[in-house]
């Protein structure tokens, strides 16, 4: 009947209880649906589709598959997560008794100066030798370390939505670098082809000139309109081989050159893109789901800081030998055996377990805080990304009607001069205004597609 009770008290002990709240997802204020959507929220997303099927550059896609193999950030992020792991089995160990091996041994001499006749001390020299196992146990009546333990699950939890955030992320930096690297690569182009056809106005001009039906001031316009054009040049090799230089980072290589794929204007665009339901963007972007991972973790340790109010009941207890002969250590006689319980309650810690308490309330409150933010910041990021879309779409059309127009505007004004009804002053406008517009519509075209990303990154998509 003793045992049994014993059992009994100590199974009781060890089941316990939990302290603290259990977690509910604290309210987020969530839009019937996302600001400038053109069609009604469906269920249906763009987000749903594998990033190799909006990014349809076969270059792009191998860039792609490159970083995702050597990117660091991705490297730091997978030890990350291990790391995590790891700390759930460290907390956790806790919960179970500690099994420790105990050996040692001693000799120690008696000094002759005791005042003892050497007849009652025959051997001044005594050996002690010890061989056992020590078992402890911190019953966890009162959860706090399954609290610790969940916290710690939660934050595991959270490392693995960062890696998948990372995912994402890399997917998007290096095709927004890419279509970036394109849209500078067509600005070089125009810059080019303004140049050459700036070097052969030169010539002209020079030629008549020479033949005295021209003047100084028209050859000077020409050659200072030819230069400005072509300082652009330099520039936009420069801005290429940094951008080159930051997608080889993005693919764990050292600075060189990237392969060119689809051109800019003929890259794919997706026909829809339906944004899906407001409400699945908590689910679906790893940024809100790690925030509210983090919050499981803060509320776990508002139990774990509350149990620290509580009694710590432990058992400890002991099984071996002790011999003065270590030849003697496996006789019978030589054994030894303990056992033991303690009860420690706090009393008095000069209010630390109050102020930890408080503290650990006020980190839950934080928590809170930065999951709603993490929502609200989501639903901005697909807002901002919707109306760049829809926008830049307005704008590209608009800037089309204007580089035709002032296609039409150059020719006209040469055909003008040499009818002699212009001079050169309206010529050398509309080449400005022609160049100046072109530029613009490839910076614009390059947004386009940087927006597109931006609203796939934005709804969660990139990686399944």
């Amino acid at each position: 009947m003793t045992r049994a009770a014993f059992v009994a008290v100590v199974a009781l002990l060890v089941s316990g209880c939990l302290l603290g709240p259990d977690y509910s997802r604290p309210p987020v204020v969530v839009p019937d649906n996302y600001r400038f959507a053109v069609a009604p929220a469906t269920a249906e997303s763009i987000a749903d589709l594998p990033w190799f099927d909006v990014f349809r550059d076969p270059v792009l896609q191998q860039l792609v598959r490159e970083a995702l193999q050597n990117n660091y950030d991705l490297r730091i992020a997978a030890a990350r997560v291990e790391e995590a792991r790891a700390n759930i089995g460290i907390v956790r160990s806790f919960l179970f008794p500690q099994l420790n091996f105990n050996a040692a041994g001693g000799v120690q001499q008696i000094s002759r100066a005791t005042g003892l006749p050497d007849s009652l001390v025959s051997n001044r020299t005594f050996q002690n030798w010890l061989l056992g196992f020590g078992l402890a146990w911190e019953l966890d009546v009162f959860g706090r370390i399954r609290r610790n333990t969940e916290a710690a699950t939660a934050i595991f939890l959270s490392t693995e939505q960062a890696q998948r955030g990372v995912l994402i992320t890399l997917v998007a930096d290096v095709a927004q670098s890419y279509f970036t690297l394109r849209e500078l690569d067509l600005e070089l182009e125009i810059a080019r082809r303004t140049v050459q056809l700036n070097d052969e106005t030169v010539l002209y001009y020079q030629t008549r000139l020479t033949g005295g039906a021209s003047n100084r001031l028209e050859l000077d316009s020409a050659i200072s309109n030819r230069s400005r054009t072509g300082s652009t040049i330099p520039e936009l090799e420069r801005q290429i081989a940094i951008q080159e230089n930051q997608i080889n980072l993005l693919l764990g290589r050292n600075p060189g050159p990237i392969p060119r794929g689809t051109a800019l204007t003929e890259q794919y665009s997706p026909p829809s893109i339906p944004a899906g339901l407001p409400s699945a963007l908590l689910e679906r972007r790893p940024d809100i789901k790690a925030a509210e991972d983090l919050l499981i973790a803060a509320n776990a340790n508002i139990g774990a800081a509350k149990a620290l109010f509580f009694p710590n009941f432990s058992l400890t207890s002991a099984v071996g030998s002790v011999s003065r002969d270590l030849s003697n250590l496996g006789d019978k006689h030589a054994a030894i055996w303990s056992v033991a319980g303690g009860v420690l309650q706090p009393v008095f810690q000069g209010w630390r377990l109050t102020s930890n308490y408080e503290a650990v309330k006020a980190r839950f409150d934080q928590a809170v805080a930065q999951y709603q933010r993490s929502a609200q910041n989501g639903y901005r990021e697909v807002a901002d990304a919707l109306v760049s879309i829809e926008k830049l779409e307005g704008v590209r059309l608009e800037l089309e009607v204007g580089v035709r127009a002032l296609q039409d505007a150059t020719d006209l004004a040469r055909l003008r001069y040499d009818t002699g009804l212009a001079n050169y002053l309206e010529i050398l406008i509309a080449d400005q205004q022609l160049f100046d517009q072109e530029l613009a519509l490839a910076r614009v075209r390059g947004g386009q597609l940087n927006a597109v990303v931006q609203f796939y990154r934005a709804l969660g998509g990139g990686w399944q």
